[in-house]
């Protein structure tokens, strides 16, 4: 049995133990443990035969369930001169992107380039 997705796709649904003939043994399960693992097939037939032999491992599917907010963020407040904040609003607007998020990323990328700085000075390294 196949049903159709919003995007149009098909997924094919088999039902348990309807692969395998009565007298055909059930063969041992291999837990799939990372993605890798799965490999490309040729048609749905290939599909549903590898799957009768193995099954995802929960927490595999656990990692893959999207959560929202994932990483925590901290409401701080900022107090910007008004004509920095117009200039800072309308380059963003000029960029298509959210104001606060153009900040964040330039911050992001200001603390990566003096953390970089200050590795490079750090008096541990060896020159070579």
């Amino acid at each position: 049995m196949s049903v159709k997705t919003q995007s149009g796709s098909k997924i094919f649904l088999f039902e348990p133990n309807t692969l395998r003939s009565p007298a055909q043994p059930c063969l041992p399960v291999n837990t799939i443990e990372r993605w890798n693992q799965i490999p490309e097939f040729e048609d749905e037939k290939d599909e549903a035969v590898f799957w009768t032999s193995h099954s995802l491992d929960p927490r595999l599917m656990n990692a893959s369930v999207q959560r929202q907010n994932v990483r925590e963020s901290t409401t701080i407040t900022l107090r910007f001169d008004p004509q920095m904040l117009s200039r800072i609003k309308r380059l963003a607007r000029h960029r298509y992107l959210n104001y606060q998020s153009m900040i964040k990323q330039w911050l992001s990328e200001r603390l990566e380039e003096e953390v970089s700085k200050q590795v490079d000075r750090s008096p541990d390294r060896n020159p070579d």
